[in-house]
Formats: C-alpha cells, sequence, structure tokens
C-alpha cells in the first residue's frame, strides 16, 4: 500500500502553477491602485483608488515562457546565493568540520533528540523575531540533516525544526525590522509598540512548532518506515559515517570563524542594510580562511566547490521558477485585483470575523507577494481605514499581517527561502506541504484565537491615533 498520492517533481508542480498563473490573468479583471512614495522612498498603494484597466491585455504562452528566464534574473541574488554557499560548505566539508562537530553533538545530544530540536526552533525563531533572519539559515541545512541521519531520524525533521523556527520566529516578532517597523510606519503607529503581547506570545507559538516537529521524529525514530521522505534519495548520500573525528583546534578554528560571519552579518543587515550580495561575499571570505587553516590546497578547494554548487543546481532552478509565478501574477495587472477584492467583503462584517478575514487574507496574498515588506506596502495601507471603519484597532491589523505574513512563509511555493531549504534537504515540495500544512492550521487556529482576543481586549488602543480614535 503506497504511503501517498504520487505527487508530481516540484519543478513540475511549480511551472504548472505558472501556467495557472497565465489563465488567471484572461479570467480576473485587470486594475491597479495609483500608488505614492513614502518618505523611505517606497510606494504604497493610495485606498480608494482602484480602477480596472480600460484594455485588457491577454497573456501569451510565449510571454510565459520569456516570464522563465526574466524570473531567474529577479531571484538572481538568492540563486547564486545559494551556489556559493553550496562551494563553500563543501570545502568546510572537505576539512573534516562539519563532521567533527556532527560527532560532538551526537555525544551531547544523541539520546535526546527533544532538545536538539527545541533548541533550534526556539534558537532561530527568536533571531528571525529580532532582525528578520531568513536566508541565513540555509548554511545549517545540510549540517542538520547530517545530524539528523546519524540520530536515526530524517531531512524532513532537518526542514521542520529549520522552516518551523524561520516561519514563526517572523510570525510573532517583536521587533522584525523588515515587517513590524515597516507595517508599524504605514499604520501611523509608534515603532515597536505593542511589545509586551508579542513577547508574552512568543514561546507558546515556539512550543506549537516544537511539538509539531518533535512528535513527527519520534515515529521516525521508532520506525524509519514512517518517513515521510522514505525511499528518497539522502542529499547527503547512503554510505553510513564510518566514525568521527576528534574536534580539534582547527576545526574549532574554523567554526568559531564561521559563527563570527553570522555575527557580521546579523550586523550588516541590522547597521547597513546589508542583504544577500553582501552575505555572498561574507561566505566567501570565511570559505578563504577555511582554506587556510584546514589546509586545503588551492586546487581540492577549487573541485570542492565546484562540486558543493553543483550539488544544489537543482535548488537554484527551483528558486528560479518559483519567483515566475509572482512574475506572472504583476505582469498580468491582477495582482492589485485581487487584493481589492478580498478586502470588501470585510466591511460588511463584525470585527472578530473581520480581524480573522484579514489574518486569512494576508496568509492568501502572500502566496503572490513573498517579500514581506512588499506585502506591508500593499495590503496595509487598505487594512489601517478598513480597520478604522470597523472599529478594530490598528495594532491588531498589524498583528493580522504579522501572523498572515509570517506563518504563510513555511508552506508557500513562491517563497525562495523556503524552496532553497527544501531544496538543499533533498524534500520534494508536495511531501514538505503534506507535512506542514497540519502546522499550518494549528498556528492558524491560534492565532485567531489571539487576534479575537486582542480584539475583545483594546491591544493597541492606548497608542491609536487621535485621527482614527475608536468609540469606546
Amino acid at each position: 500500500m503506497q504511503k501517498f498520492i504520487k505527487v508530481p517533481h516540484t519543478l513540475t508542480l511549480l511551472f504548472g502553477m505558472m501556467v495557472l498563473a497565465m489563465i488567471a490573468t484572461w479570467i480576473v479583471p485587470q486594475g491597479f491602485f495609483e500608488t505614492q512614495t513614502l518618505a523611505n522612498g517606497r510606494a504604497a498603494v493610495v485606498p480608494g483608488t482602484f480602477a480596472l484597466v480600460e484594455e485588457q491585455h491577454y497573456l501569451s504562452p510565449w510571454q510565459l515562457l520569456t516570464a522563465i528566464p526574466r524570473a531567474f534574473a529577479s531571484a538572481q541574488d538568492v540563486i547564486f546565493f545559494v551556489l556559493i554557499l553550496g562551494g563553500v560548505l563543501a570545502i568546510a566539508r572537505a576539512t573534516g568540520t562539519v563532521d567533527a562537530l556532527i560527532g560532538r553533538l551526537l555525544r551531547r545530544y544523541g539520546e535526546r533528540p527533544q532538545m536538539l530540536i527545541l533548541m533550534v526552533v526556539f534558537c532561530f525563531a527568536m533571531a528571525s523575531s529580532a532582525i528578520g533572519t531568513a536566508g541565513e539559515y540555509i548554511p545549517f541545512v545540510l549540517i542538520l540533516v547530517a545530524l539528523c541521519k546519524a540520530m536515526r531520524l530524517d531531512a524532513m525533521t532537518a526542514v521542520g525544526m529549520t522552516v518551523a523556527g524561520y516561519g514563526i520566529g517572523y510570525g510573532v516578532s517583536a521587533i522584525n525590522p523588515f515587517t513590524v517597523v515597516i507595517a508599524q510606519q504605514i499604520a501611523d503607529l509608534p515603532v515597536l509598540s505593542g511589545m509586551a503581547l508579542r513577547l508574552a506570545i512568543f514561546l507558546p507559538f515556539v512550543l506549537i512548532g516544537f511539538h509539531h516537529v518533535w512528535s513527527y521524529a519520534k515515529k521516525v525514530q521508532a520506525d524509519p518506515s514512517q518517513s515521510m521522505v522514505a525511499g528518497l534519495p539522502c542529499p547527503l548520500g547512503d554510505k553510513a559515517t564510518p566514525g568521527y573525528p576528534e574536534l580539534n583546534w582547527r576545526h574549532r578554528l574554523i567554526l568559531l570563524s564561521f559563527v563570527s560571519t553570522i555575527g557580521v552579518v546579523a550586523y550588516g543587515i541590522r547597521a547597513h542594510g546589508w542583504y544577500l550580495y553582501e552575505l555572498s561575499a561574507c561566505f566567501i571570505a570565511w570559505g578563504l580562511f577555511t582554506i587556510v587553516i584546514g589546509r586545503v590546497s588551492a586546487d581540492t578547494a577549487a573541485q570542492k566547490f565546484i562540486e558543493g554548487a553543483m550539488e544544489l543546481t537543482t535548488t537554484a532552478m527551483l528558486i528560479g521558477v518559483a519567483r515566475g509565478i509572482s512574475l506572472v501574477m504583476e505582469d498580468g495587472q491582477i495582482l492589485h485585483t485581487l487584493v481589492h477584492a478580498l478586502s470588501l467583503p470585510l466591511s460588511y462584517v463584525g470585527a472578530e470575523i473581520a480581524v480573522v478575514g484579514m489574518l486569512l487574507i494576508q496568509t492568501f496574498l502572500n502566496f503572490f507577494i513573498p517579500s514581506g515588506s512588499g506585502q506591508a506596502y500593499v495590503t496595509m495601507p487598505l487594512m489601517v481605514p478598513l480597520s478604522d471603519l470597523l472599529e478594530i484597532p490598528r495594532q491588531v491589523a498589524v498583528l493580522a499581517y504579522q501572523f498572515g505574513d509570517g506563518f504563510s512563509n513555511m508552506i508557500i511555493p513562491t517563497n525562495a527561502v523556503l524552496m532553497g531549504i527544501i531544496g538543499i534537504a533533498g524534500v520534494p515540495y508536495g511531501h514538505w506541504f503534506r507535512f506542514c500544512w497540519p502546522l499550518m492550521v494549528k498556528l492558524l487556529i491560534a492565532s485567531s484565537v489571539v487576534l479575537i482576543g486582542a480584539v475583545w481586549l483594546g491591544y493597541g488602543l492606548d497608542v491609536q491615533p487621535i485621527t482614527a480614535s475608536l468609540s469606546q
């Protein structure tokens, strides 16, 4: 008896979504909002200005095909970051540092895998909540896959703890500069206001993610046939590691430099607005340092770098095609139509239903606008006046945006970071979807409860702008 219904290859699935997006541009009326340039130079939509285009423009199959190379060009920063990272990590593996680290972690957590899972989910969630880290987790994936393999777990467990930490951290973020800060600025709220509630719900949501991953991991550890990726090739190969070297001073220095590189990256993101180009440069520098300390010859390092990059070619392809889905929607001018149509029904329901509707709309729209800040600039100018009309505090509308954007990052195939993580781990998207959707349901139910409670308790009324004050 087959465990699962046959799911197409991830690349086939993504291209099929591009085709469906093109067909949608033939059916959905095309329209747009006027936009205005804010003080930070970003464009935001102007509420009440939606208008249909005078002449419908139908995308042709040829334009669908040309969208693919354009999508690769649009996602080039993520693609090249993944390829460079794969090459650099291959050099690090050649020094024996990764195997030595796995051996040390096995001795510490080998009999307590639940502690490892909790630690990874918690730490990744903390980082995403504080500084909006996302792509920075990609270097850890292969290490976690190798560690899980040695602990009789599987690649799905490694991806689960990584993505759960990333998505939950974004969803309940206290100070994320790419989501919370931007959304509050658009809503005319004091920056970082309302932090107490977000801090209070952080641990409960992290525990929801941990419980989901650990419940699955326990079943796999007890019976490997229960693995959702059983029978699929492991990205590290099928040969068992005969033994793990001792963690010597060279390995320790390489690991210390890796942690330092992550620290430099975090500082650069926070202080100088760095992104993937600068991140790639930092990891290239770490790779060169690893070559010197690990005493890897130049020719060996070059060969390992190429091999590592080649191993992630499939991942790069998935990232490029995933970007094409939203690109087709943008070309077909139906994105603003969807936003407008989804927001209209909320004006006819009560506050409690409307705030849950906001959550679902933000969750749905993240499929088409996978950028957290981009989604804020498109949706928040519409949700803010709508929340005023329905007597929902603006702070609650911001929280609904956070939940919808953050949690859905864990499952939407248009998220380049997600596709990079599952691609590196060798987990097909269909298998990941089956693992993740129950977690999404749990998080959406929990966040709906929080949002309804926030409406009842008047969360954010203390900072509500006077011009938008709510009747008591």
